[in-house]
């Protein structure tokens, strides 16, 4: 059962990364969870969460849609690189997570500035009672190792 599941959730992983590369917002938002919010740190390197802010609030599909229908259309992606380093299951089978290593970098189409995401993201599945998988939460992109400060 555990390699049903590992595939499943490598398929959700695969299907964001679609989502991503062909500017569809649908396709990563038909797996979120309802009740997701999702704070993120302010840089790759805000290792403690004492740092870290929210930037689109509890799980709102259309507010969710437009903020990342926003970014495709004045954005253009110019890589957007995914590596699975581990998938890790419940022992009840109910619950898994992906640790990821992403390397997304998006151009402004008029000021030509670089927002890059680049870093190790965890990101947390549950199984509901219903049967179907759905992403529930993300750590943003921090830095592995963490970068010594100065």
């Amino acid at each position: 059962m555990s390699s049903v599941i590992r595939k499943k959730i490598q398929e959700m992983v695969d299907l964001e990364t679609k989502g991503w590369d062909t500017k569809n917002p649908d396709l990563f938002l038909s797996m979120i969870h309802p009740d997701m919010a999702w704070p993120f740190p302010p840089t790759a390197d805000a290792h403690d969460p004492i740092d870290w802010i929210f930037v689109m609030g509890r799980f709102d599909r259309e507010r969710w849609r437009k903020n990342w229908q926003d970014l495709f259309d004045t954005h253009d992606l110019v890589h957007n690189r995914r590596n699975t380093v581990k998938i890790e299951i419940s022992n009840e089978q109910d619950a898994a997570f992906a640790v990821v290593d992403i390397d997304t970098l998006w151009r402004h189409k008029v000021t030509k500035e670089d927002s890059h995401w680049k870093g190790r993201v965890c990101k947390i599945y549950t199984k509901l009672l219903t049967g179907e998988w759905k992403f529930y939460y993300q750590t943003g992109a921090l830095n592995f190792p963490p970068q010594k400060s100065a």
